[in-house]
């Protein structure tokens, strides 16, 4: 499937040439109430639009969805009136409510042709977004029978004017996004049998190039060649070997440079120490983290941000095998570092310290690192807050920001104590602590191990939110999510306006 066409439009929704009008309401203090945008449609209705949707039950409680039949009174045959609950007490609806009501929204959607919205009233870049991801579907692997086409044209209008210059900066970047956020989900939602090292560090090439990006790809040879112990341990017992991907974009006047690194398993059994067969095919999300980065340092040079941005992706497929590490291993990391394998599920870590330190070879002012890590961080914050860690300063400026684009991030510590609990009595340090308390926290400390001193440094574990195994909500579908897309986004839109 693809994006949508988006627009901007000045046309009446009583009027104009669509199928379906998306108007929002909200919960008011006296009950059912319209969001801004939608008087016209309301006028349309003499008035009555209130009392129409009250008697088909809608609350306008938070991502509610009640179709309307508009029975000639628009030229549109459908309003979709969605839900975008309680505004705040000084009466303001968040962009993450018309994100999540656009999303519910463009849910109940797929198959119409022509949209109208008039969530763009509310908030432009929010509406837009919460339509196209909301909207998303993933039919690569259906039959041409099972596939359900979203929307083909959403339309906004914003009160502004389909010509301000604002609203159509808003409808640029907000599109991108979304547009980035839909290909890390095809790519976590890819099959593992067609999306393996080999093949993800060509299609990664091949979006890299076509964005203007410089591309780097080391093949098993050139990893070996170069020392990179994690990643070739790692994927030593697969038949599909490892690659490591670097993907480079310099924009004009760039004050600072970012590294962006993301764990790029695309399946992990475990290794020798194998996984549980019950929900082993979930694996096939362990390379979102790359999914993430490879899209954002695209999204980077769509958008022009005047940043130098590098992604350093390792790829790694970690099967059990005759080649395969084994726990009692020592790996030699990028760097001459040492790591007694203790785990062979604890792989992310590896592969990313390999990446860490080749990334910090550049010089970068900051790291950011994401990964599907640990089961610890779902146990610690559940499905949907990822995990933040690292330079405290960074990391609370990278889980704040998080939190603002509504994909949630919280900060965690990373205490020393931990560290002592990562020995190893042969190497430099051990890939696992031998317990259980505090896992997530003990693979961040693991992490920073690699990082270069003077670089601000965040660790964002993703591990249950970069995949959603239950039904869909908002506008996150079930399967990739996509994050931390929006959160990369934001962090280095943020560095580039403020350093």
């Amino acid at each position: 499937m693809t994006v949508p066409k988006l627009a901007l439009t000045d046309s009446d929704p009583t009027t104009a040439a669509t199928d379906t009008v998306v108007i929002g309401t909200v919960q008011g203090a006296d009950g059912l109430a319209l969001a801004d945008g939608a008087a016209a449609v309301d006028a349309a209705f003499d008035g009555k639009l209130v009392e129409l949707l009250e008697t088909l039950g809608a609350t306008g409680k938070a991502e509610e969805v009640v179709k309307l039949p508009t029975a000639g009174k628009l030229t549109a045959a459908l309003v979709v009136a969605v839900g975008l609950g309680a505004p705040n007490a000084d009466g303001v609806v968040s962009a993450e409510q018309v994100r999540r009501a656009t999303g519910a929204g463009a849910r109940a959607l797929n198959g119409t042709g022509r949209v109208l919205s008039t969530l763009g009233a509310v908030d432009l870049a929010a509406a837009v977004e919460g339509h196209v991801l909301g909207g998303y579907t993933f039919t690569a692997y259906k039959s041409d029978q099972d596939k359900k086409p979203a929307a083909t044209k959403i339309e906004f209008t914003t009160g502004a004017g389909a010509k301000d210059k604002a609203a159509k900066a808003k409808l640029k970047a907000a599109t991108a996004i979304a547009e980035a956020v839909w290909t890390a989900r095809d790519f976590v939602n890819t099959p593992p049998n067609d999306l393996y090292p080999a093949s993800f560090a060509e299609r990664a090439q091949k979006l890299g190039e076509a964005a203007g990006l410089t591309v780097e790809v080391l093949d098993e040879k050139a990893l070996r060649k170069g020392g990179y112990g994690g990643i070739l341990g790692v994927g030593g017992g697969s038949s599909r070997k490892p690659r490591l991907v670097r993907l480079s974009y310099k924009g004009a006047k760039a004050r600072k440079k970012v590294a962006l690194v993301g764990k790029g398993i695309t399946f992990d059994t475990g290794g020798i120490s194998i996984k549980p067969a019950g929900e082993m095919h979930h694996m096939t999300s362990d390379m979102a983290g790359a999914a993430a980065v490879v899209a954002t340092v695209v999204l980077a040079a769509k958008l022009k941000y005047p940043l130098e941005v590098v992604a350093t992706v390792p790829m790694a497929e970690n099967m059990p095998g005759g080649e395969s590490y084994r726990p009692g291993d020592v790996l030699t990391i990028l760097g001459g570092k040492t790591v007694e394998v203790q785990n062979t599920d604890a792989e992310g870590r590896l592969i990313l310290a390999d990446a860490m330190v080749r990334a910090c070879q550049d010089g970068p002012d900051y790291l950011i690192d994401t990964a599907t890590l640990t089961g610890a961080q779902v146990v610690a914050l559940g499905k949907r807050t990822a995990g933040v860690m690292g330079t405290e300063d960074f990391r609370d400026r990278v889980a704040a920001i998080g939190r603002a684009t509504g994909e949630g991030g919280w900060a965690m510590p990373l205490p020393e104590e931990l560290r002592a609990d990562l020995s190893s009595n042969i190497a430099d340090l051990a890939n696992i602590t031998g317990h259980r308390w505090g896992g997530m926290l003990s693979a961040g400390i693991f992490l920073r191990e690699f990082v270069a001193e003077g670089v601000e440094w965040a660790h964002v574990d993703v591990a249950g939110p970069a995949y959603n195994t239950g039904g869909p909500w908002g506008y996150t579908t079930k399967g990739g999510t996509g994050q931390p897309v929006r959160t990369l986004a934001a962090v280095l839109a943020d560095i580039a306006e403020n350093g």
